[in-house]
């Protein structure tokens, strides 16, 4: 009974070996088999790229009010963000002794003034020496110069904003003993900025006064701020290779500050350039290159050197011709000299089919009989 068993599992053994010897084999995949990519004729576009550059905003006129003697504060005449005029009065201090000075000297003039125009009238009358009214005029002269001088001295006891703008913190209250150079607050002009920011050596051709500029902040996310550059500096920073540009920008709002932080974008000339799309670009460390389709529909690796990228497209300076193909979608799977097949631009490559899709189903094993016992049941004999 064993034997009979036995027997019919190697029947049914050849039999589905048979059957599937019969069958079509699975289609080899062929090693020169066309990949499906997306191609583009590289073309000479219209091209004006820009170039991105940190600086810093400074007021137009900024200064540090300060006293020019050594004195107490007597009056403040502003609050700290207070809007002035140029010439305002900021500080008045304390002047009792130059205006006691002032009347002494004021007094001194004015008896040296009397006395000449008495010896005038003698020397007219040749009853003085002209040599003696000589003298009085010198006299009267300097008792002149005296009360002038006081006078700017009383002068510089008022500290005057010198030109129109924004004031900072105040730094001193009635009271204070102030001396030569201690500050009293910032003044800034802020209806118009400076941005300073540094433009590379090799840029310094495409960069002359005039030319538009944007600008954001951090502080600001989404405003974009407009002005053009001013000046360029004279000389070139022999450690950074690079000139500052000063950005000229208007601002009405008051929204830039001294000290900001911006991003400006300098806005090149329009020029003709070689354009691909960046994504055709495969970069490798520091090198560049690109897939260019052959005339057998083959594609060679072309080392490319890549200028400036803006909105998806990358400026090609050389490596490439107008007029060639490159590959831009389907650069990973692609090696030098294997065989492509076009696809319309944005066209995904197809899917290939699955090895053995189209092979018969393997046959089924042959039924039991009825009533026969399994392969692993044991024999009754032992």
């Amino acid at each position: 009974m064993q034997l009979k068993t036995r027997l019919g599992a190697a029947c049914a053994l050849a039999m589905t070996l048979a059957l599937a010897g019969c069958s079509d084999p699975a289609p080899e995949r062929g090693a020169a088999a066309a990949e499906t990519v997306t191609t583009d004729v590289v073309r000479t576009q219209a091209w004006n790229d820009t170039l991105r550059a940190l600086g810093t905003v400074q007021a137009r006129e900024s200064v540090t009010v300060t006293a020019k003697v050594s004195e107490t504060v007597e009056k403040v005449h502003f609050a700290s963000g207070d809007v002035v005029a140029a010439g305002a009065p900021l500080v008045t201090l304390s002047g009792r002794q130059q205006h006691a000075a002032l009347a002494e000297a004021q007094a001194t003039a004015n008896e040296a003034d009397r006395l000449y125009r008495r010896q005038a009238d003698l020397a007219e009358q040749q009853l003085i020496a002209r040599a003696t009214l000589d003298t009085q005029r010198a006299t009267r002269d300097a008792a002149n110069a005296r009360v002038a001088q006081i006078r700017a001295q009383l002068g510089d006891r008022v500290i005057r904003a010198p030109f129109a703008g924004v004031l900072g913190l105040r730094q001193v209250s009635p009271g204070t003993l102030v001396t030569p150079g201690t500050a009293i607050a910032t003044l800034d002009d802020l209806a118009r900025v400076h941005v300073d920011f540094p433009v590379p050596e090799t840029a310094l051709a495409q960069v002359a006064a005039g030319r538009p500029l944007t600008a954001t902040s951090a502080a600001y996310p989404g405003r974009e701020f407009t002005g053009t550059v001013a000046t360029v500096a004279s000389r070139i920073d022999p450690a950074t290779r690079a000139v500052t540009v000063r950005g000229d920008f208007p601002n009405p709002d008051g929204l830039l500050r001294p000290g900001m932080l911006m991003q400006v974008t300098l806005i090149r000339p329009e020029r003709e350039a070689l354009l691909v799309p960046e994504i055709a670009v495969v970069q490798v460390g520091n090198s560049s290159f690109v897939y260019r389709v052959t005339a057998d529909e083959t594609v060679e690796r072309v080392n490319v050197e890549i200028g400036a990228r803006r909105d998806g497209l990358a400026e090609v300076l050389s490596g490439l011709a107008s007029g060639e193909r490159i590959v831009v979608d389907g650069t990973g799977k692609l090696r030098p000299g294997m065989k492509i097949e076009s696809a319309p631009a944005g066209a995904a490559p197809d899917a290939e089919a699955s090895d053995g899709a189209a092979d018969d189903p393997a046959p089924e094993a042959p039924a039991k009989a009825p009533g026969e016992p399994s392969e692993a049941a044991a024999d009754p004999a032992g």
